[in-house]
């Protein structure tokens, strides 16, 4: 994609008058909302973005610093404005997280980079995902890990990379703009959208439209902070923990359409979205989705970066009057007042082989906590034209689907992903353990995840193999919750603890238990049951898991689940 450099004033929006409670001096003190004409004090983000739109970056990455190298990148695009082409500098190696909020940043920084490729509504091609395998095993040491936000996220880029890299992404439709940094994120959809037996209508024109119109755009990049959307018509996306959310549902009177909800994010503060009670019919939902963002822009706190989400704003204002200012300053037209949509009866998975709506069959496989290479998606794209299929899907769960398989050619795909190293009939502890990316690369992870992942799923596959129930583990490397600690049956926050046989700090976890979204019938979305002082070293995990497993396998009642377990269980059973 090609941006053109724009002003650093960004498109604001004219300053309104200024009105809130009084501060220092009889002054309204201000949010740093640009609606009501505070636009100061800022914080460092801020004043960053209003120096210079981060959009402009692109030409210095192209022109100067690919050039002249790492130590030639100003300071302020190296740890702001790159972000908005999808690049973070990653972790130098052997930085332990004890030192990880103690460091100044250009201590903690390598000279490499994370790239992350954006992949709306999880879509690829083959040729896609060619160029992706292709590039990884190039530039990216064969990195290629599959993210929870459908995404594929590279590790070990050098900054002269960058322009090749790009060119050979934008030749097969591919982009990084605005895969991170102050911006509409990547817009999460059902992986199965188009093909899903239970599928009444398929967004992925919208999805497309709100891409390709906004994305880029510098009206809307200069955001309070990041932006995170889903679109589905299946409850397969977690839908309550996104800042705007469009969920399927069948109007009494005017048929399909979307149900819209808004404000849902994690991290240190989280917050599950709130319906507004509207009705939004498919050719709607991107004029519905630019009115909730510029709600964002315009009336977003900018002033305290910790309160920079929407989700803090839904919750002052209330779902009443964030729809009042939707429809009468940005629609400038009613809503349509709609019901909740009805979730299925289980959890919609994609693992496995399913049924399309035309008579093919999807496989869906699992890498371990999104772990993969660039030799691995080349297998699956080798695989794929193999049996007939154009087209995979990323899921917003770290796994990989392929599309348009004849059923005589199923089991085959099945086989075929296994030596790959992907397993469409994996294990309760492989299908459902996610992890951040973690202290080998993140420059704010305290602990290792991705390698704790895959132990952990070795040794629960050995110890508890015979499991007949779904125990989603969710492991991140700090605070910020990327993996979804909260809504976890098992969410763990790397953290250090206190090793009781030596007394020394080593790697552990901070436990959440029985957390969870609305994504069926009777579940009910919460943050779960967090007991005093539960923690656990890394080296003591996965006999922790194993323990509390066995208490559940042992105490749970006929059907129950684990969440519902957790909320009944004596103390003494979840420690």
């Amino acid at each position: 994609m090609t941006v053109n450099t724009v002003p650093a004033e960004n498109a604001a929006p004219a300053p309104r008058p200024a009105r809130g409670r009084a501060g220092a001096g009889g002054r309204p003190r201000g949010e740093g909302q640009w609606a009501l004409g505070h636009r100061e004090p800022l914080n460092p983000n801020e004043r960053s973005k209003k120096d210079d739109n981060p959009l402009n970056v692109r030409a210095r990455i192209e022109n100067i610093y690919a050039h002249r190298g790492f130590d030639s990148i100003d300071p302020a695009d190296l740890r702001g404005r790159f972000r908005w082409f999808g690049l973070y500098t990653q972790r130098k190696p052997g930085i332990d997280g004890g030192r990880t909020a103690i460091l100044e940043p250009e201590e903690l920084d390598d000279k490499y980079f994370m790239l992350r490729i954006r992949s709306d509504g999880g879509q690829l091609s083959l040729a896609q995902l060619r160029t992706i395998a292709s590039i990884a095993t190039r530039f990216a040491r064969d990195t290629a890990d599959i993210t929870d936000r459908q995404n594929i996220q590279l590790h070990w880029i050098r900054v002269e990379d960058v322009p090749q890299i790009w060119r050979e992404l934008e030749a097969v439709g591919l982009s990084t703009t605005e895969a991170c940094g102050d911006t509409p994120r990547v817009v999460l959809g059902s992986p199965i959208a188009g093909v899903a037996e239970s599928e009444v209508l398929d967004p992925t024109e919208a999805i497309k439209e709100i891409t390709e119109k906004y994305v880029g755009d510098p009206t809307l990049s200069n955001l309070p902070r990041k932006f995170k959307t889903s679109i589905s018509w299946l409850a397969d996306t977690p839908y309550e923990a996104n800042d705007v959310s469009f969920v399927g549902v069948i109007h009494p009177e005017h048929g399909p359409g979307f149900d819209l909800w808004v404000g849902g994010g994690l991290s240190t503060n989280p917050m599950l979205a709130v319906r507004l009670g509207v009705w939004v019919p498919l050719h709607e939902v991107v004029d519905v989705w630019h009115g909730v963002i510029q709600i964002f822009r315009d009336y977003g706190y900018r002033r305290l970066r910790s309160r920079a989400r929407l989700k803090f704003l839904v919750a002052d204002w209330g779902a009443a009057k964030f729809r009042e200012v939707l429809e009468t300053e940005y629609l400038k037209r009613p809503l349509i007042d709609g019901p909740s949509p009805e979730l299925p009866e289980k959890p919609i998975d994609h693992i496995g082989v399913h049924k399309q709506w035309d008579g093919k069959y999807f496989v869906g496989a699992a890498p371990i906590a999104g772990r993969s290479s660039g030799t691995q998606l080349a297998k699956v794209a080798d695989l794929a034209e193999r049996h007939g299929s154009d087209r995979v899907r990323l899921t917003p769960y770290q796994k990989i689907i392929v599309l348009d398989i004849a059923e005589a050619d199923t089991e085959a795909v099945v086989l075929g992903l296994r030596e790959a190293g992907l397993e469409a009939r994996p294990s309760t502890w492989r299908r459902s353990t996610m992890a951040c990316t973690g202290i080998e690369f993140c420059k704010l992870a305290i602990v290792e995840t991705k390698a704790r992942a895959a132990e952990l799923v070795e040794y629960l596959e050995a110890k508890v193999a015979e499991l007949d129930a779904d125990i989603s583990i969710h492991l991140n490397g700090c605070p910020n919750a990327c993996a979804r600690t909260q809504v976890a049956d098992i969410g763990l926050k790397g953290m250090l603890v206190r090793d009781e046989a030596t007394g020394d700090m080593v790697e552990g976890f901070q436990v959440h238990l029985g957390g969870g979204l609305g994504m069926a019938a009777g579940q009910n979305a919460g943050f779960g049951r967090k007991l005093r002082g539960l923690k656990t070293t890394a080296a003591a995990l996965p006999a922790y898991v194993e323990r509390v497993a066995g208490h559940y396998l042992a105490g749970r009642e006929s059907g129950e689940s684990f969440a519902h377990w957790v909320m009944r269980a004596p103390e003494e059973e979840l420690r």
